[in-house]
């Protein structure tokens, strides 16, 4: 297992676009329903010698949401970028998110190319 970006959204038919938008980047991409499901899935591919190396998170989801899946995920990892990727554009969100860890904030609805673009800065 090599490097894998992982896409957090509780939204199925989000998580498949986004997924087939970076089929192009040639990265294996995992999917998550939401913060917790995606800690889970990242101890299990690092304990298995994988390497996450970007996640894209949405921000209002059920059991753990994306700003406190970012404040975990940064206990056990402080440089792997997490971009978000959400209908929120509100500046007191972004700046939460921000003070969170995130490394960059896409809103929804998002063209398959910006994607990408954001991905290929982020991922070498």
């Amino acid at each position: 297992m090599g490097k894998v970006i992982m896409v957090i959204d509780d939204s199925p038919t989000i998580r498949v676009s986004v997924e087939i938008a970076l089929k192009s980047t040639g990265v294996e991409v995992k999917q998550a329903e939401n913060g917790q499901d995606a800690l889970d899935k990242i101890k299990e591919i690092t304990d298995a010698g994988g390497e996450i190396a970007l996640c894209i998170s949405d921000i209002n989801m059920p059991v753990m949401n994306g700003i406190d899946f970012i404040k975990e995920f940064r206990k056990v990892d402080k440089f792997t970028p997490v971009v978000v990727l959400t209908t929120e554009a509100e500046k007191e969100t972004i700046q939460k998110g921000k003070e969170a860890g995130a490394s960059g904030w896409i809103i929804k609805p998002f063209q398959a190319e910006d994607l990408v673009n954001v991905v290929k800065r982020f991922v070498k």
